[in-house]
């Protein structure tokens, strides 16, 4: 496999614009649970509405994928392995090992540990690229892992199956995955065709997986409501696959590579805060206190993180 990213030092202009587009990122990802919550109560099954998600989040990015490879389809054939890794681990498996995890655990742990993968990175960096995290960044890291216990409403309290913890973590590693591989600019795949790839080969999968009955398939042609609104089942199908695919992997793509995969990963916690604002908007489920002061929380430890990114630039900037 082609080398994953090196989280070298980035300029100020382009790491305040990839702020912007993994916010982006975040958000939009953030939206999926409060568009998906309203078919699974109505019936649909959770592999239905991943699959299709991902499906049309693929038929709306390939297009735009072939056209900013430009014929260089030797890119693809040489970065063929990162591809496949992309799309199983990043797209299918984490979206998989998530939907099989919440067959034995509530959503806020299963969210709780997948998102223990900033971690995953920081561990991955330090042991493949000898990119020791400094103390800012640990105690980022740790307000951020404060503020996601809250936003989670942990403090209520909960059972963990261990299958469903060892699902869980296979989502974490999916999504760390995801993270590492974004990051790599090395391979000189264009964000737009690797996110196309990513999809068509993560829809592929999942269509496999639903084919031998893995992934249950339970849909229903019925209306839907958000914010006291009535809509018809493919309106949020269809915003699931251009909002919570198309546009959320192409700019986490982008912004992995303008911020560099550790920082990356932490700016994405920010999700977890998008999800519980999308379900007080969407579906009135009023975030608590302490969900407030998680959010802010994760956002202090994004600070923390990207300050100890800062430090150490400074450290190497230094002459010897």
């Amino acid at each position: 496999m082609a080398t994953m990213t090196n989280d070298a030092p980035v300029a100020v202009p382009r790491t305040a614009t990839g702020f912007a587009v993994a916010m982006l990122s975040a958000v939009s990802f953030g939206l999926s649970g409060a568009l998906a919550s309203p078919l699974l109560d109505a019936g649909w099954s959770a592999g239905a509405v991943v699959l299709l998600r991902i499906a049309g989040g693929a038929l709306v990015v390939l297009p735009f994928g072939l056209v900013a490879l430009r014929g260089r389809w030797e890119l693809v054939r040489r970065n063929l392995p990162v591809v496949l890794l992309y799309g199983v681990l990043g797209v299918a498996g984490a979206q998989f090992c998530f939907f099989a995890a919440l067959d034995h655990l509530e959503v806020g742990p299963a969210l709780l540990i997948e998102f223990t993968a900033p971690a995953a990175v920081v561990v991955w960096l330090w042991l493949r690229h000898q990119e020791r995290p400094g103390r800012l960044t640990i105690g980022g890291a740790a307000v951020a892992a404060v503020g996601l216990l809250l936003v989670l409403d942990v403090v209520a309290g909960f059972g963990l199956h261990p299958g469903g913890v060892a699902w869980a973590f296979g989502a974490m590693v999916g999504c760390a995955a995801y993270f590492v591989i974004s990051a790599d600019e090395g391979n000189g795949l264009p964000p737009m065709t690797l996110a196309a790839a990513g999809l068509v080969v993560g829809g592929a999968v999942l269509g496999l997986l639903a084919l031998v009955g893995l992934l249950p398939m339970d849909v229903e042609a019925t209306t839907v409501e958000y914010a006291g609104i009535d809509v018809s089942w493919w309106v949020p199908l269809l915003l699931l696959g251009l909002l919570t695919a198309a546009l959320s992997y192409v700019a986490g793509i982008t912004a992995a590579r303008m911020l560099g995969s550790r920082l990356a990963s932490f700016v994405a916690l920010s999700e977890v805060v998008a999800a519980v604002l999308w379900a007080w908007v969407l579906l009135g489920q009023l975030p608590g206190a302490w969900q407030l002061v998680g959010g802010v929380l994760i956002v202090l430890g994004v600070v923390g993180v990207k300050l100890g990114e800062k430090s150490a630039v400074e450290v190497q900037q230094i002459p010897v």
